[in-house]
């Protein structure tokens, strides 16, 4: 963990790190198809790992383990996903450096998702739009 992370408490690198894979699930989930959704996941968590240093870091975590995915109605995890993404900037705005490198990789992350299956649907376009909105950007 390097000492810019450090800022961040375990809890506050679990949001993000949620809100992260959240955001990534609900564009997959806006053009389901299973086979779609296993190479659209893997393309998001290849955005992920090419994030800057101290953003893979707030990615991992603070407690290890998997990601928590939001459960209930598919409207009950969308309102879920944006409040953590809100949250996320929240936190972030300890560094504004820091809150732009989540937003671009949140939204490097998603187009991936949104593209791996080749193109990109008016679902995928709508959700990374309220992402986008979420991330205030």
């Amino acid at each position: 963990m390097t000492d810019k992370t450090m800022r961040y408490t375990d809890q506050e690198r679990d949001t993000m790190r949620n809100s992260a894979m959240g955001a990534m699930m609900l564009v997959s989930k806006s053009d389901p198809g299973i086979m779609g959704t296993i190479k659209e996941m893997f393309a998001g968590s290849k955005a992920l790992r090419s994030a800057s240093p101290e953003m893979q870091d707030i990615f991992k975590g603070g407690g290890g383990g998997m990601p928590k995915m939001p459960k209930g109605s598919a409207a009950d995890m969308e309102n879920n996903v944006m409040s953590m993404l809100q949250q996320s900037m929240q936190i972030l705005s300890k560094n504004p450096q820091d809150q732009q490198n989540f937003r671009n990789t949140i939204m490097s992350a998603c187009d991936q998702v949104a593209k791996a299956q080749g193109g990109v649907s008016s679902n995928e376009t709508a959700m990374i739009n309220k992402i986008r909105s979420a991330l205030g950007g």
